[in-house]
């Protein structure tokens, strides 16, 4: 019999909680639920591997911080940060630190499972990774070098006028360059276009 993966949520918002570990256990997850970052934190090295759903907003310790411990002591629960406030700025340091996906909420059901099927991939499949890569390189590939520049400075977590800014060129020119740009990397979001760039040099992680 295989063996059930485990999901941890750590979220300080007991219906979201509920909510997402019933549908994960629908979906044959073994689910661990937190209230608190530092709850999980303390436990988390004789808890089972598995993948880690982070609340960016909680109590006491947010989101970015408990990644940056997980990090910090180096266990390797990979993170899918959730937040019903996402921003460029935040985006950009949760998929440095090494964020697989960050959902906003309300998030969609298979936008959820496909981000836990991402991190089991990272957390287990050197293959899947590899593939993954070579993936991105081949799609950034596609990017013109002004395209490239774009995504380059999405990555640093500039919003369009700043970015326009430095390369003299119209906001409205950005917006063009950005829009081609998700198309040709077959991304729907902002942080699917930052994994895309992370996953092909463009960018560096913190703990790169």
């Amino acid at each position: 019999m295989e063996e059930m993966k485990t999901i941890h949520i750590v979220d300080d918002e007991y219906s979201v909680r509920a909510a997402t570990a019933f549908l994960l256990e629908l979906e044959g997850y073994s689910v661990r639920t937190w209230q608190r970052g530092a709850h999980f934190l303390a436990a988390a090295p004789t808890e089972p591997p598995g993948c880690v759903i982070l609340d960016l907003r909680m109590p006491d310790m947010d989101g970015l911080e408990v990644q940056r411990r997980l990090n910090e002591a180096d266990l390797n629960f990979p993170v899918i940060m959730l937040t019903g406030h996402g921003d460029i700025a935040v985006t950009v340091a949760a998929m440095k630190m090494g964020a697989v996906d960050f959902l906003v909420k309300p998030f969609e059901r298979q936008s959820l499972l496909q981000a836990v099927e991402n991190a089991w991939s990272v957390l287990y499949d050197n293959g899947a990774r590899r593939q993954r890569v070579a993936q991105a390189r081949s799609l950034v590939e596609k990017l013109t070098p002004r395209e490239r520049d774009v995504l380059a400075g999405l990555t640093m977590g500039l919003p369009n006028k700043h970015i326009a800014l430095q390369l003299g060129i119209s906001p409205r020119t950005i917006e063009i360059h950005r829009a081609n740009l998700m198309a040709k990397l077959k991304t729907r979001n902002l942080s699917d276009a930052l994994r895309v760039a992370f996953a092909a040099g463009i960018g560096r992680r913190l703990d790169g």
